[in-house]
């Protein structure tokens, strides 16, 4: 049992990992014309949730026949649950010595987990503001692109779309400017 323990909480190599991700999409795709995109369950759940004399038109369609995909985004919660309580590493993460002088220099703790501490303390105003400025960059970001990256990288590019490959390049470019602008910025106000 502790070996199996031991494999679930060790990284797997890219190369296992990475087709394993890479290849899901594709054969849902292929095998029951099921598109993949985590975004689209927000739709979903107004769909749900909302009562018939409000819904807009953009929320009047058949919710049900999409349930494989509220259930997969079921599973991903689940399994991060698992993962994170049940399976999850009690060491700090590992970062080589220029990423631990890079993340010490912003005034973050390395410890266990992925989330800082400091990024945790809703008692402090900065992190009210960076998670409404992140949220606002997401939600646009996502709008703006015509779905997330979930949808644009996974979906969009094993199906060889360009607006897909252009949205993902931008997600990337965005993330790469808000980790090394935004982010030294925003954590000095916490």
């Amino acid at each position: 049992m502790n070996d199996l323990l031991h494999f679930l909480q060790s990284p797997w190599p890219w190369w296992v990992g990475g087709p394993l991700i890479g290849l899901t999409v594709p054969l849902m795709l292929w095998l029951g014309n099921k598109p993949f995109g985590i975004s689209s369950n927000l739709r979903h759940g107004c769909a749900i949730l909302l009562p018939e004399q409000a819904k807009p038109s953009f929320f009047r369609y058949n919710w049900r026949a999409e349930k494989w995909n509220l259930m997969f985004a079921a599973g991903l919660v689940l399994g991060g649950l698992l993962a994170g309580g049940v399976f999850g590493n009690p060491e700090p993460t590992r970062l080589s010595e220029g990423g631990l002088q890079a993340v010490q220099n912003l005034g973050v703790q390395l410890r266990p987990g992925l989330v800082p501490a400091e990024l945790q303390d809703l008692s402090r105003p900065g992190v009210w503001l960076i998670l409404a400025l992140s949220g606002l960059l997401v939600g646009f970001g996502t709008r703006y692109g015509g779905g997330c990256t979930s949808g644009h990288a996974i979906t969009g590019l094993s199906t060889l779309q360009k607006p897909s490959l252009i949205a993902t390049a931008a997600f990337f470019a965005g993330g790469i400017l808000s980790a090394n602008l935004l982010l030294p910025l925003l954590m000095r106000l916490v």
